[in-house]
């Protein structure tokens, strides 16, 4: 319930709120949204396999979080940003489908 709760306020805290991304964190909050996505997919299947872990859940979403958007800003600094955030993209897309998969075969028994 304090979960939901939180959610409700942050939500409610931008709408209300209206924060600006900075130009220089734009390029990269895409690809933070996906990997805290994929973090979330992965502690909901984690939940409902009964191993759950708030310490790892923490720092798994914070390792994802980090570790994409430094290699997407490593693209950057390369000249292969685009082809890098795609590769993110498609990796981290690959374990959120994956987790879902094993999320609704555990919901639906199916």
């Amino acid at each position: 319930m304090i979960a939901v709760l939180g959610l409700v306020v942050g939500v409610v805290a931008g709408i209300l709120v209206r924060p600006e991304v900075p130009a220089v964190v734009e390029p990269y909050l895409p690809i933070a949204v996906v990997a805290a996505l994929d973090a979330v997919f992965g502690g909901l299947r984690a939940m409902l396999d009964g191993i759950f872990d708030d310490k790892v859940f923490v720092v798994s979403f914070l390792s994802n979080v980090v570790v994409a958007a430094l290699i997407v800003f490593l693209g950057d600094k390369l000249g292969v940003g685009a082809q890098l955030s795609t590769g993110v993209v498609v990796v981290l897309g690959i374990r959120i489908f994956s987790n879902a998969a094993a999320i609704r075969r555990h919901v639906f028994r199916a």
